[in-house]
């Protein structure tokens, strides 16, 4: 299963894009950076207004508030997300805060306060057989509130009411404007435009990731310009993804064993555990360039959830197949006749 698994990584091409987007950034970083030819600001604000109104036009708004009910499920949920994953920051930058560099340490933080992710939450949810109308209501509830909670989080860490680029009022106005706006418009225009949303979500899906990778690419160019692979060597890609793995296997330890103690059902366990332990790249990377402006570090900052995003992929893929074996041989166990001891009489068998 891992090679498969490692297979269909190597062919994912938009794998390939943020490697090919991070190399050509290195060689070509006057391009994409903040005054170059590309325009970077004004093709990213575009890219991201567009990539929200279309996930606000391609939302049900049935299919979120079929899983409304589950509330002590949601609180749970929201409370990993927001809580006790920013808290996991904690310990983790009081053990290694003098050995990690200060943009990669403020990217683990911002990974950290970052909401679940839509997608492969309900995805995964859905082939281990969880309760998929509750993956739904929680992922986009997280990302709704990430608006808000995350760049209140990250200042309440920083302390400083600055985002290293932007105040955090102006970047929560940003936000607003970038985010939370369009997604308000494209649910308003689901009545007119939903079906056809629907029709072509393959190439909506394809649209925005390849506006991540213009993201991507933009962020990389300024940290470039900026001295990030000059003053920064192969270590930065390995303490990054130790960093990423190492929270990933805290996520999903924690909300596995307080789903359990809280006595869930399987199904809302397994939707608590991989909607409490994602954090969205698709959101991320655009709120990053939002929250920290022209910050010299975003590259660092950026590269923490493009690591996670991989490796949660990776592992949860895994989980959930799994999840779903068990599911199947239970059913198997409970549809097989029962064999009558040798000894019964006939009557009994029949």
């Amino acid at each position: 299963m891992i090679g498969r698994l490692l297979r269909k990584m190597a062919s994912d091409w938009f794998l390939g894009g943020m490697i090919s987007a991070v190399l050509l950034a290195a060689a070509f970083p006057a391009f994409g950076a903040a005054g170059g030819a590309m325009h970077a600001d004004v093709v990213s604000d575009a890219g991201i207004f567009a990539v929200f109104f279309l996930h606000g036009l391609a939302l049900s708004t049935q299919s979120l508030m079929a899983g409304l009910s589950k509330v002590k499920l949601h609180l749970l949920v929201q409370t990993l997300t927001f809580v006790i994953f920013p808290l996991l920051y904690i310990p983790f930058k009081l053990a290694f805060g003098g050995i990690i560099p200060e943009g990669l340490m403020l990217g683990f933080l911002y990974l950290c306060a970052l909401p679940s992710t839509i997608s492969s939450s309900v995805a995964m949810t859905a082939i281990a057989k969880g309760n998929v109308p509750a993956a739904i209501f929680n992922a986009t509830l997280s990302s709704l509130l990430g608006i808000v909670l995350t760049p209140a989080i990250i200042g309440l860490a920083m302390d400083g009411g600055t985002t290293g680029g932007l105040s955090l009022g102006q970047a929560m106005l940003n936000i607003a404007t970038l985010l939370f706006l369009p997604f308000v418009l494209g649910q308003l225009a689901r009545p007119i435009l939903g079906n056809l949303a629907s029709r072509y979500k393959k190439y909506i899906n394809t649209f925005d990731k390849l506006v991540i990778l213009i993201l991507v690419y933009s962020s990389f160019c300024d940290s470039t310009a900026s001295g990030l692979w000059r003053d920064n060597g192969l270590s930065v890609i390995a303490m990054t993804l130790a960093g990423a793995a190492l929270f990933l296997g805290a996520a999903l330890f924690v909300s596995s064993r307080v789903s359990s103690w809280m006595g869930f059902s399987e199904e809302d366990r397994i939707t608590a555990i991989f909607c409490g332990s994602k954090k969205t790249l698709a959101s991320g990377v655009p709120m990053a360039r939002l929250l920290f402006g022209t910050h010299p570090a975003l590259g660092l900052i950026v590269l923490p959830i493009m690591f996670y995003h991989q490796l949660q992929l990776f592992v949860c893929s895994i989980m959930a197949g799994r999840f779903a074996d068990r599911f199947s041989k239970v059913r198997v166990e409970e549809t097989t006749p029962r064999e009558m001891p040798a000894g019964e009489p006939a009557q009994a068998r029949s």
